[in-house]
């Protein structure tokens, strides 16, 4: 019964997504080539406030725990789990402050509005995954901008989203260029619980009802570990906290 209600709601949801990128993609071009930097950055948060309030359209709720975990004014490494692509505004917006850039694969950076013109212009990495000798440097190029700025980057090493939500093996190059360059910061790791649902009858239609809690633990400053042992907490404390 769900699956049949979902159809028409999902259909006004996506109206009002696609309402939403096509409308800012050029107040994103005016706020950056305008106004600058910072324009630009609130242009993407208000825009992904919008896009994360669409979802109550389907029933969707969020519970974020944890910002008092969150280093101030510090570099950070937001490392989390990869559900569906219901995880990603609600770090736009909730961590707004934070400046957040992403790790993203390259066939992202065009053809959507608003999406690709924020990935291109706004410090994110686009990289190829099959191609170590462009993705890496591009890696490296993301630590060093948030580590000199203060700014912080997300990554879900996981690499592929869950579409059951059970977790996937960490990949560890990408973490590891990060950690190497951009020394100052904190990896940052947060659980991501029921975004799968979103999509579990695929992109069309949605689920509905759902309530996407992310859990922000507490930060790892990378002067104070080895590679080896942060990747290891960070991985235990995501992990342990998905519920399945």
């Amino acid at each position: 019964m769900q699956k049949i209600i979902s159809y028409p709601v999902s259909l006004i949801y996506y109206l009002l997504f696609g309402f939403w990128l096509v409308l800012f993609h050029p107040i994103q071009w005016i706020c950056l080539n305008v106004f600058g930097y910072n324009a630009h950055r609130w242009s993407v948060a208000v825009l992904n406030w919008f896009l994360v309030r669409s979802t109550h359209v389907l029933g969707t709720t969020y519970n974020v725990k944890g910002f008092e975990n969150v280093p101030v004014n510090k570099p950070l490494i937001i490392v989390a789990n990869h559900q569906s692509l219901y995880d990603i505004p609600p770090f736009i917006w909730f961590l707004r402050k934070c400046h957040p850039k992403f790790i993203s694969k390259k066939e992202l950076g065009k053809g959507i509005p608003s999406v690709s013109f924020n990935l291109r212009h706004g410090g994110s990495a686009l990289i190829d995954r099959k191609d170590p000798k462009q993705a890496l440097p591009e890696i490296k190029r993301v630590a060093e901008y948030i580590n000199k700025n203060n700014y912080s980057v997300v990554i879900f090493p996981e690499g592929t989203r869950s579409k059951t939500g059970a977790p996937k093996p960490f990949s560890v190059n990408g973490l590891k260029m990060l950690y190497k360059f951009a020394p100052d910061a904190y990896f940052l790791p947060v659980s991501i619980n029921n975004s799968w649902k979103m999509t579990r009858y695929g992109k069309f239609p949605l689920g509905l009802g759902n309530r996407l809690d992310f859990k922000i633990h507490q930060p790892l400053k990378i002067s104070d570990y080895s590679f080896e042992e942060i990747l290891e907490k960070t991985e235990t404390v995501i992990k342990d906290n998905i519920k399945n």
